[in-house]
């Protein structure tokens, strides 16, 4: 038999199962819980996902434009649908999200999300899940699959800028691609954010040093990569301080108001970027067309680094820049990973 990616299961390598057969006894949709789906995923995992089903599906998979409806003047809600035309792929899935930014008064998040998985040969609820933590996975672990190809590979210091949700799982996704990191320094406009942070990540990541500095400018130019995920509308990384050889990882803006770095980091750096939505959403990528910093043909794009049609980084005192804004073909793809990694797991564990 054909062992293309088209025709194997891509989580366990195996020759797929008719799809009739992959839904059948799951009638009653299943709810995977936030802890089942900690224990199951990891980043290496999903990074690695990323890296081999990216170039063989997202070609099949239809995505539109979301859909975004005010709730209220202040909130609401979004729509992320996602569907599969590949045999390999039978499934139909949708991120709902809201957005309440007043509930900071509330000391609730301002984002909730949930994803819903469909069989796309019948139709039928194969799964639930949150959307928030399969988003913080996600999200991070894009940039973590572009981190391997931009980031140099003796990186010893990244430099987080933030220390909201996504931090953690950034983070991570960052020491799992490169385990040359030796460091980690956390800066958030609030520094005790950042110390709980970095207290927190000592327990869970060892051999790894942890620390907190309020000194933005200074630690910027230590890093090997800085990672930024903030809602900053003024940019934290002036480009005159990154080092030769810096990889910048963009996560937080995603409007044209938005902008975590300034002109010169984008004009120093050889730019790469997930999908074209980038270059209308993604405040530093917008503004630096508009400026003729630099043009659309000077962008690159994730595929192109998996694919091998980028050659990614040139040298070692290259500066590289990665701009993410997030898609529902990663979404599919990691809610994909996570069903069938806990139908794996519960059909193993009713073997027993």
């Amino acid at each position: 038999m054909d062992s293309t990616p088209s025709q194997v299961n891509i989580v366990t390598g195996e020759a797929n199962p008719n799809p009739d057969n992959l839904t059948a006894g799951t009638r009653s949709p299943i709810f995977i819980t936030n802890d089942s789906l900690r224990s199951i995923l990891s980043h290496s995992s999903l990074i690695q996902h990323f890296h081999t089903t990216l170039p063989a599906l997202s070609a099949t998979l239809h995505t539109p434009i979301r859909q975004s409806h005010s709730i209220s003047p202040s909130s609401s809600l979004l729509l992320m649908p996602s569907w599969s035309s590949s045999p390999s792929l039978p499934y139909i899935g949708v991120k709902l999200v809201t957005h309440f930014p007043q509930n900071s008064m509330l000391n609730l998040p301002g984002i909730h999300a949930s994803y819903v998985l469909f069989s796309s040969v019948t139709g039928q609820t194969l799964a639930s899940m949150d959307g928030t933590v399969l988003t913080l996975y996600r999200t991070s672990c894009v940039s973590g699959l572009a981190s391997k190809f931009l980031a140099r590979e003796d990186s010893k210091v990244l430099v987080m800028i933030g220390a909201g949700a996504l931090a953690p799982y950034l983070i991570k996704a960052h020491l799992a691609v490169k385990p040359s990191l030796e460091k980690v320094i956390i800066w958030n406009r609030t520094m005790k954010k950042a110390d709980e942070l970095v207290e927190k990540l000592r327990e869970e990541c060892r051999g790894v040093s942890f620390e907190s500095n309020d000194n933005l400018e200074e630690i910027v130019g230590l890093g090997d990569i800085v990672s930024c995920a903030t809602n900053a509308d003024t940019p934290l990384v002036k480009g005159e301080k990154l080092k030769l050889g810096a990889h910048l990882d963009l996560v937080g803006s995603f409007k044209e108001t938005m902008r975590e770095c300034d002109d010169e980091a984008i004009k120093r750096g050889k730019v790469y970027v997930d999908n074209e939505a980038a270059l209308v959403e993604a405040g530093e990528i917008v503004g630096a067309l508009d400026r003729g910093v630099i043009e659309k043909k000077d962008v690159g794009y994730l595929a192109e680094l998996i694919n091998g049609d980028a050659a990614g980084r040139r040298n070692s005192e290259e500066i590289t820049v990665f701009k993410s804004v997030g898609s529902a073909v990663v979404d599919m793809l990691a809610a994909q990973l996570v069903y069938e990694l806990y139908m794996k797991k519960v059909s193993t564990e009713r073997d027993v």
